[in-house]
């Protein structure tokens, strides 16, 4: 984990890394992202390759609390100390990489985490999502785009949606003109708070 801090600004950055290659697209195309965000917001890197989290077991009805590891703990403590959570995957089988997933169900567990508020605190944060897929057609990250916004909505999150690129081969994203022009202005974007379809719907009535 790498930790670019800088003081004065009321915003800090993690980008949560969910490739399965070092330097995969994914990681290319959140770059040129983040290279455009002010020099004094802070930045945290979090590569969940080698930052590895067991298997998640489910021990939020057991009598005894489940025992924090290291890496979980640091990754705990990470995404409470942001403002702006960047979950960085590439599109595996129409959604979130098996890394980001186990992730983002740990955050089922921190729920009940003794006097971590774990909910409340992450409420009104902003949760961005970043993806390289090999399709053209970006409504095939949809399932992904879907299950970020329900995780943010459940936690009363904002969504700054998703900052999508091509590429298969290695560094191909580069030929994405389209994606790195949105990449230059993807979190000056207005990020309103995720709301379930239902919330919606109810909204408009």
């Amino acid at each position: 984990m790498t930790t670019e801090t800088a003081h004065g600004t009321d915003r800090s950055f993690l980008f949560v890394l969910g490739s399965s290659r070092p330097a995969g697209n994914t990681k290319i195309l959140a770059r040129a992202a983040a290279e455009q965000l002010p020099a004094g917001v802070p930045q945290r890197w979090v590569d969940l390759a080698r930052l590895p989290l067991p298997d998640f077991q489910d021990g939020r009805h057991e009598s005894d609390n489940w025992p924090a590891g290291e890496n979980e703990e640091a990754l705990r403590q990470a995404t409470l100390q942001a403002t702006d959570i960047v979950i960085a995957s590439p599109l595996y089988w129409y959604t979130l990489s098996a890394q980001t997933k186990r992730y983002l169900d740990y955050w089922s567990g921190w729920l009940t985490v003794p006097e971590s508020d774990f909910k409340k605190r992450m409420a009104g944060r902003t949760l961005w999502g970043v993806t390289v897929m090999a399709d053209d057609d970006e409504a095939v990250a949809d399932g992904l785009a879907t299950t970020l916004n329900h995780t943010a909505a459940y936690l009363r999150m904002r969504f700054g949606g998703l900052l999508l690129g091509n590429g298969s081969r290695p560094g191909q994203v580069r030929q994405d003109e389209r994606a790195l022009i949105r990449a230059k202005t993807f979190f000056q974007r207005e990020a309103p708070l995720a709301r379930f379809p239902y919330e919606e719907a109810a909204g408009a009535r």
